[in-house]
């Protein structure tokens, strides 16, 4: 991909640390009592899905939490709590940012309206966000109150490690995921919704919907942003991360109605649509 340099929306954290906190920010008091329970009957990763549900329950409402489905949770290896960002990753979090706010810019203009661009904020371990206690183990994620998207940068690592989906526009399509439910909170269409599982996958696939119309309608000063072999990095990236891919993958066993995000195969439709048509106004799903 070839682009540009990240604007003044872009806040690196990573490198000062930030491990485990269960303070004000996962609800205090009461989860601190229940934290030896939990530990105790869950473990870790029920502690991890635990903390996102509160994130996504308080602040999200329904729509616009991680980047992962399927009972899934990225990894943050031991020790990364004061690692910093290599250069191609701030290269690539900043620029498809940056890209991101020119194009959505444009499209709300012709629309008649104005754009305010989330702030994204690259951290290590753990950091402090509007919707709580932000980990390195709930993935990338969009919180609504402070119109921020929050990723650790290692988990462009586990893209390629975990995912077998490398590339620099398998990480872009990260961010501009994320950017679309920020697109989505403008329109109002977070929150005050039934929660229910059909309408968190309908949510989510409108976001791989909108990150294709980004795709197609992004350039740079040659006209194009895109490079030979993008597009299927992406959808590599799409596919990896489906619900039925990550629920075989951790249970051995896929279970529909469960799924928050969508089947590999929907997902991968759904950045399709938004790449082949550039026009957000195909990216509608039943909720």
């Amino acid at each position: 991909m070839r682009l540009g340099d990240g604007g003044d929306n872009f806040e690196d954290r990573t490198g000062q640390g930030g491990g485990m906190s269960f303070g004000g920010g996962l609800g205090g008091g009461i989860f601190g009592l229940l934290l030896p329970l939990i530990l105790s009957r869950f473990g870790i990763v029920g502690l991890v899905i635990l903390g996102l549900g509160y994130c996504v329950l308080s602040g999200v409402g329904g729509g616009g939490g991680g980047l992962l489905g399927g009972g899934s949770t990225a990894t943050s290896p031991a020790g990364q709590g004061g690692s910093t960002m290599t250069a191609e990753q701030k290269r690539v979090l900043g620029g498809a940012l940056a890209s991101t706010e020119q194009v959505w810019s444009e499209i709300f203009q012709q629309a008649g309206a104005n754009y305010t661009p989330p702030r994204a904020v690259a951290y290590s371990g753990g950091t402090r966000s509007g919707c709580g206690q932000a980990q390195a183990t709930m993935g990338p994620f969009y919180c609504p109150t402070d119109q921020t998207i929050y990723i650790d940068p290692t988990f462009f690592d586990e893209l390629t490690r975990r995912f077998g989906a490398p590339g620099d526009f398998a990480q872009a399509y990260v961010v501009a995921h994320e950017v679309g439910h920020h697109v989505q909170n403008l329109e109002g269409k977070l929150g005050g919704g039934s929660n229910s599982n059909q309408e968190q996958v309908a949510i989510e696939l409108q976001a791989d919907c909108y990150a294709g119309v980004w795709a197609a309608r992004a350039r740079d000063a040659q006209g194009q942003l895109l490079e030979p072999g993008d597009v299927e990095e992406g959808m590599r990236a799409a596919e990896a991360i489906g619900d039925d891919t990550l629920q075989r993958q951790s249970q051995g066993v896929v279970v529909p109605e469960s799924f928050t995000h969508g089947s590999s195969a929907q997902r991968m439709e759904a950045l399709r649509r938004g790449l082949q048509s550039g026009d957000p106004g195909q990216c509608q799903y039943s909720r």
